[in-house]
C-alpha cells in the first residue's frame, strides 16, 4: 500500500492499545512501515495529544510515548508540518461535514500527502477524503 496518514486515534491505539484497531487499520499500518514508506502524522495531533493530557483526559505517559516514537526513525513514525501546502488542501474539506479543525487538518494532510488516512472517524470518511479502516 505504501505510506500511510494516522488519525491521533489510530496512532495512539497503534503505538499503546492495537487491538482497538480493525484489522484493516493494523494491516495498512504495519504496511507503511514494512514497505519503509512510514506512517505519517500531522504536527496538529502532537498538539492534540498535548492538549489532551494538559486537560487530564489522558496521562502524560501517552505524550511521551508518541515523542519518543516521532523522534526515532527505527520506529517510522514521521511528522508533516502543517505548511502552506496543507492549509491550501484544508479548503477541500467541507467543514459541513468535518467541523473540527484538527480533524480537517489531519485529513488535509493525508489529501495532500496523496495517502489515505487510517481513521474511524466517520464525518472523515464521509467528506472524500481517501480512508481505510
Amino acid at each position: 500500500m505504501g505510506g500511510v496518514v494516522a488519525d491521533t486515534h489510530a496512532v495512539l491505539w497503534y503505538l499503546l492499545e492495537p487491538d482497538q484497531l480493525t484489522s484493516r487499520a493494523s494491516e495498512a499500518l504495519d504496511g507503511a512501515l514494512a514497505t519503509g514508506d512510514g506512517i505519517w502524522i500531522s504536527s496538529i495531533s502532537l498538539i492534540e495529544v498535548t492538549y489532551l493530557v494538559e486537560k487530564g483526559k489522558l496521562p502524560r505517559s501517552v505524550i511521551e510515548r508518541l515523542d519518543r516514537a516521532a523522534a526515532d526513525e527505527a520506529e517510522g513514525l514521521k511528522v508533516a508540518a502543517v505548511d502552506l501546502d496543507i492549509a491550501q488542501e484544508l479548503r477541500q474539506v467541507p467543514r459541513d461535514i468535518v467541523p473540527d479543525m484538527p480533524d480537517r487538518i489531519i485529513a488535509a494532510t493525508a489529501a495532500h500527502l496523496g495517502m489515505p488516512l487510517v481513521t474511524r472517524d466517520r464525518r472523515i470518511q464521509r467528506a472524500g477524503v481517501r480512508t481505510v479502516w
